[in-house]
């Protein structure tokens, strides 16, 4: 499964998303990669806050519920 980590832009900011550590997928809802983000980590998929640390499970739905 796929492996999310939030990324912390120049301005201290949360605006997008790494998947597997390459990609980088903005919090867009017209992007087909935010919507399989969302999808994805509503069924299980990992999601690290901007230090790497795991999120738990109800932590990632609860912080995905607040997105655009």
């Amino acid at each position: 499964m796929t492996n999310y980590k939030l990324y912390k832009s120049l301005d201290g900011e949360i605006h997008n998303v790494m998947r597997d550590n390459k990609d980088s997928i903005p919090f867009d809802p017209a992007n087909t990669d935010y919507a399989n983000f969302k999808k994805e980590v509503s069924a299980g998929a990992e999601l690290q806050d901007a230090e790497g640390q795991p999120m738990s499970v109800a932590d990632a739905n609860a912080y995905v519920a607040t997105l655009p």
